[in-house]
């Protein structure tokens, strides 16, 4: 089962469940404990069915409860139903001039680093078209229709709500089959400012459609002259798009992954930012304090209520008590403390790549602790405190304050 994109968190038990809700918790059990393909699709169709329903007639509210109660009781059978949430967003049916296209909401992601901001908005129509061309060039399989939205998306600026996401992916996806002249309607200008960042993902984001149950990318092509495998699409995807998207994105590094379904590439560009986001806080100090990482110390602690939900890194200059620099490492899906490499040796590499030699380590599991004014992390310090972020006062003009 797939994965949730976000960090674990707890939430309160629901007492009563509606009837929707119950429902769906009664088919993502059977799902989950389904013996067989074919009793997997009967409960693949009724949780659709009833999930399609809620999200397409704005009452997402038991699909929530349904999922805070499995989250509670039943991890499978929440991966179960998750999946099928995310699929009822991210997929739809559109019928145009008799025929019926399967349209699935796709990202392709890119992973950006910097000292100063990371840009995101509105992409320039030029560009928009280029990227189309390469996207339907190297990724997408022969008859597959294409519209991208013209956006360069930070993810607090993605859709948050699944029956959100779904009305976008109809949008798009009527586009994609209608005549090139039906540009969807996208209200772009109300979108919230990205947070500022020293490493974050960055989403340009399409809807494909292919005539029902045809292939949609060029892995899928039976034919061997159209095929190509993921890493060949991926090493073109790069070669031929690399320079539209450096365009928008100066004064930034970043790392292009391959275009693919919406759920799976947040979720992988979650994952891919972690040490990236260490790497760039290291950096932001060293030129912001004209200091060498080995002047960098580390405290990292592990975070959640009853059982580890993140580990925030707290970065500090020489003996200082503050914490200059801040970064969270979310555990995300079915990671845990008990991995192998564990979250903490991978932290403890990437601090070592990016030149700290000094970490320590909180034994306890803490609560999290927000700040009350501003909301943002607060972080360990080597002193056994948590503490706001902040840059000493005589760092270099240019350092802005990034949580």
């Amino acid at each position: 089962m797939k994965e949730t994109r976000h960090a674990r968190t707890g939430r309160d038990r629901k007492a009563h469940l509606s009837a929707d809700a119950e429902r769906l918790v009664a088919a993502a059990l059977g799902l989950s404990n389904s013996g067989s393909r074919l009793e997997d699709r009967y409960w693949d169709a009724q949780l659709a069915q009833r999930i399609e329903r809620l999200l397409d007639t704005g009452h997402p509210q038991s699909i929530h409860d349904a999922l805070d109660r499995l989250n509670q009781t039943d991890g499978e059978a929440y991966g179960a139903l998750i999946e099928a949430v995310e699929t009822a967003a991210e997929s739809v049916v559109v019928e145009h001039e008799g025929a019926r296209w399967d349209v699935l909401l796709v990202a392709a992601p890119v992973v950006a680093w910097t000292r100063f901001r990371i840009p995101s908005g509105p992409i320039p129509p030029d560009a928009v078209l280029a990227l189309s061309a390469h996207w339907q060039a190297h990724v997408l399989a022969r008859d597959v229709r294409f519209r991208m939205a013209p956006f360069l998306y930070s993810v607090d600026q993605l859709p948050r709500d699944f029956g959100e996401l779904r009305r976008l992916t109809r949008k798009l996806g009527t586009a994609a089959v209608a005549p090139p002249a039906a540009a969807p309607r996208l209200d772009l200008k109300s979108l919230p400012e990205a947070a500022e960042m020293l490493a974050d993902g960055r989403f340009l984001v399409a809807a494909i459609a292919a005539p029902q149950d045809a292939p949609l990318f060029r892995w899928q092509q039976p034919d061997s002259s159209e095929h190509a495998s993921r890493v060949a699409c991926l090493e073109h995807w790069i070669a031929q798009a690399r320079s539209s998207i450096e365009a928008l994105l100066p004064g930034c590094g970043f790392e292009c992954l391959l275009p693919d379904a919406f759920h799976i590439n947040l979720r992988e560009a979650d994952r891919r930012v972690r040490p990236y986001a260490i790497k760039a806080a290291v950096h932001f100090l060293t030129h912001a304090l004209d200091l060498e990482p080995e002047g960098i110390k580390a405290t990292v602690a592990a975070f959640g209520d009853d059982r580890v939900d993140e580990y925030r890194i707290g970065l500090s200059v020489g003996d200082d008590e503050d914490v200059a620099q801040g970064v969270v490492w979310p555990l995300l899906g079915a990671e845990s403390e008990t991995d192998d490499p564990s979250p903490l040796d991978r932290i403890r590499e990437t601090l070592r790549e990016a030149g700290v030699t000094e970490m320590r380590t909180w034994a306890e599991l803490t609560e999290p602790e927000y700040c009350e004014d501003c909301g943002v992390p607060l972080y360990p310090n080597h002193v056994g405190e948590v503490v706001h972020a902040e840059m000493p006062e005589d760092a270099e003009p240019e350092g802005t304050h990034f949580h």
